[in-house]
């Protein structure tokens, strides 16, 4: 189905003019051809050719006839509208010509409109003396209104007087008003001066209402009307300034009044001046409580007040109640901190410090039934800061600090005083020596702690470590106060009569205070005892126990002058009387609790070792023969063997005792072979390493009367446990045995 040459040249200017149409032609031709091909692709399909022909053809015809329907109803619309807009131009030239002519008539008479200007001026001067006209009866009688406003404000009568107020307010401000709106703001200063008695008018109320304000948490209480009456007039005096400010054209003298913010202020003054003055209160304990209690009591009344009845007579939006309890908070706040400036006593502090975390939101105070749940303080933050708090409760730890120190020192001063007494020292039920200085001390502490862990954890744990401090000082005291009665006793061995007595009493003392401070501090997580506390109790028991075997050594020492001598070779006199002397000092250290019973125990026997050992390396004796050495070898064996039986009847165990050197040393002095001699030395040297220089200090302590105590671990119980007293050079054990085994 091709295009004949002719039909081609028919459509070609229009196709070089309207280009979409030849594409649209050219995709319809192909639609129809791809339709057609699919129709008839079998030769039965060419059959119904006529049918497909014919129907195509009714649809031609039917598109055809709406187009023409379409394209109709489009000329008529444009043909009309080119009909209105002909009639437009034609108006519009007739409406510009009748212009044209009004603007001509106007020019010729506007010499005539001229005439009329000075009619309008006549006329605003006469609206103009109108208005005076019309206000004079009230410009004449402001004077008289002023008169009358200030009987009815001696009267009380606020409102009536407030009215009269306002309207010559009203007056003056409209005549200020017109004069700006003029320009003659030189005429301002006459209207005035004419008005200047509005100025004590408003003075006079403003005081009443002030007054009113002041006294309103009592009169709220006996007589409301006149606190009501004041708020309404505030509440009036707003809205005109809310009204001004609104229009924001003209702001006449004194405007905005302000009152509701001033009224704010003086509720404000007046609960800050009732209760808040610090400089004329006492701030010693008791003077405080009396004023804290009274604080107390008189904020909760008067919020009461406002709650129940003044919040119901003033508007909502007033938030009295809030107002009243910021100011509260506010005002004591402050209050405190200048109290806080003071130089208080530990009790004013301790009372602050209680009155301000725990009472303030009890139940008796700011969370009162009566004030739950409107009145609510814990969105205000707390009544003392936290930096604030911690300053205080620093204060109050020195301030306990100063008087733990002072109660300390006396009861020191009374314990050392009874040392020197005519009578013993007490005892407990078990027998034990004992004074009352360890309930004395740490009822004291413990009295500080428990009454600090009432306010809160961190004043607990500063008094708890200030009081380990101050006991570990006090220890150190007691200890020279035990050196100074040292000294004494020294001088003069009967004073103090019961020496011995009163020092095992501070042992017994020592680890009551030692057992006692694990439990100082009630929580059991915190109780964190320092090393150097445990070092000064330490230092405490071994300067007792070095006091003690002092004076056992004072008491042995004629006994061991005779160490070795053929006095002591020719009887067992000797022995029996050191042995005498150490079971009356072990009965005397019985009365001391076990733990310290045992170390005294066992450095008495080390003190009796250390003095055989000594005596016999000073070779103060040579044996002249064989018989005279294994006399001096079975002397040896007997009193060491018959102190070893003492030491173990008081409850020693030979494990424990340090005589072995004792064996050792006279197995040496026995020994029958000189060729052995030195294997034997080696070996003694070996297993007692000590003994030479051990022996050494125990003669210089001797010499001056100073015991060196070991501690409880480096006794001679061990012989191998001595490393502190290792010697230096040849080991004079070989001189000795060379010594003792010469004829």
């Amino acid at each position: 189905m091709g295009m004949s040459a002719e039909d081609e040249r028919t459509v070609s200017p229009r196709d070089e003019e309207w280009p979409e149409v030849e594409k649209a032609e050219k995709l319809a031709r192909g639609a129809a051809l791809k339709w057609a091909s699919g129709v008839f692709y079998r030769p039965e399909k060419l059959e119904g050719l006529g049918q497909y022909r014919s129907r195509e053809t009714q649809r031609n015809s039917s598109i055809q006839s709406r187009l023409k329907s379409t394209i109709q109803s489009y000329l008529e619309g444009v043909s009309a509208g080119l009909e209105q807009l002909r009639s437009a131009a034609q108006e519009v030239q007739s409406v510009s010509q009748d212009l044209g002519a009004a603007r001509w008539a106007l020019l010729d008479s506007a010499d005539r409109f001229r005439g009329l200007q000075q009619m309008r001026a006549l006329m605003a001067e006469h609206v103009q003396l109108a208005s005076v006209v019309q206000v004079l009866p009230q410009l004449f009688s402001v004077h008289e209104v002023s008169s009358h406003t200030l009987q009815l404000l001696s009267g009380q009568q606020l409102l009536e007087a407030h009215a009269e107020l306002m309207m010559m307010e009203h007056l003056r401000d409209d005549i200020l008003s017109q004069l700006h709106l003029r320009g003659l703001s030189s005429a301002q200063a006459t209207v005035l001066s004419y008005f200047s008695g509005l100025q004590e008018l408003n003075e006079s109320l403003a005081k009443q209402l002030w007054d009113i304000v002041g006294s309103s948490l009592q009169l709220v209480r006996e007589d409301p009307v006149l606190f009501v009456t004041a708020v309404r007039i505030i509440e009036r005096e707003e809205k005109i300034d809310d009204t001004l400010l609104l229009e924001a054209t003209f702001l006449p003298p004194g405007r905005p009044k302000g009152w509701r913010q001033k009224f704010y202020h003086v509720l404000q003054e007046t609960i800050t001046g009732a209760h808040f003055h610090a400089a004329c209160m006492d701030t010693e304990g008791p003077g405080l409580a009396r004023h804290l209690a009274a604080l107390q009591k008189d904020i909760v009344s008067e919020l009461r007040v406002v709650k129940d009845l003044m919040v119901q007579c003033v508007p909502a939006h007033y938030n009295i109640l809030s107002v009243c309890t910021v100011t509260y908070h506010q005002a004591l706040t402050s209050h405190l901190q200048d109290i806080l400036r003071e130089d208080l006593d530990k009790q004013a502090l301790f009372l602050l410090l209680e009155w301000a975390l725990r009472v303030y939101h009890s139940p008796e105070m700011m969370g009162h039934p009566d004030l739950l749940p409107e009145v609510d303080v814990s969105a205000l933050g707390p009544l003392m800061s936290p930096e604030l708090v911690d300053q205080t409760e620093r204060k109050y730890v020195v301030k306990v600090k100063a008087s733990v120190l002072e109660w300390m020192q006396r009861t020191l001063e009374v314990e050392f005083k009874e040392w020197f007494r005519e009578e013993e020292p007490e005892t407990d039920h078990q027998g034990f020596f004992q004074s009352a200085l360890p309930v004395i001390v740490m009822q004291m502490l413990n009295e500080n702690i428990r009454v600090a862990s009432l306010i809160t954890d961190s004043l607990q744990q500063k008094v708890y470590n200030m009081a380990l401090e101050e006991l570990e000082a006090f220890l150190g005291r007691l200890r020279e106060a035990l050196v100074q009665c040292g000294k004494e006793h020294q001088k003069d061995r009967t004073i103090p009569k019961y020496y011995v007595s009163y020092l095992l009493a501070m042992l017994n003392n020592n680890l009551a205070l030692s057992s006692s401070v694990s439990f100082l501090h009630p929580d059991t997580a915190r109780r964190e005892v320092p090393m150097s506390l445990r070092a000064a109790l330490d230092r405490m028991q071994k300067k007792a126990c070095q006091l003690l075997l002092e004076e056992l050594l004072l008491d042995l020492q004629p006994l061991c002058l005779q160490l070795p001598s053929r006095k002591w070779l020719s009887g067992s006199q000797l022995v029996s009387s050191m042995c005498e002397v150490i079971d009356k000092y072990a009965k005397d250290f019985s009365r001391v609790r076990k733990p310290v019973f045992m170390l005294l125990l066992t450095e008495s026997e080390l003190l009796v070792t250390s003095q055989y050992l000594r005596a016999l390396m000073q070779k103060k004796m040579v044996c002249k023969s064989e018989e005279e050495r294994g006399q001096l070898c079975d002397r040896l064996l007997q009193d060491a063997t018959q102190l070893r039986e003492l030491f173990c009847g008081l409850g020693l165990d030979q494990s424990q005792q340090s005589l072995e050197a004792v064996f050792a040393l006279r197995e040496l002095i026995c020994l029958k072979d000189p060729a052995l001699l030195s294997l034997e030395v080696l070996g003694f040297i070996t297993k007692y390493p000590d003994v030479r220089c051990h022996a050494k200090i125990r003669s210089k302590a001797c010499h001056s009367a100073c015991i060196l105590v070991p501690s409880p671990c480096s006794t001679l119980g061990d012989l191998h446990a001595l490393p502190r007293f290792l010697p230096c050079g040849r080991p004079d054990p070989a001189v000795l045995a060379w010594h003792y085994c010469q004829k």
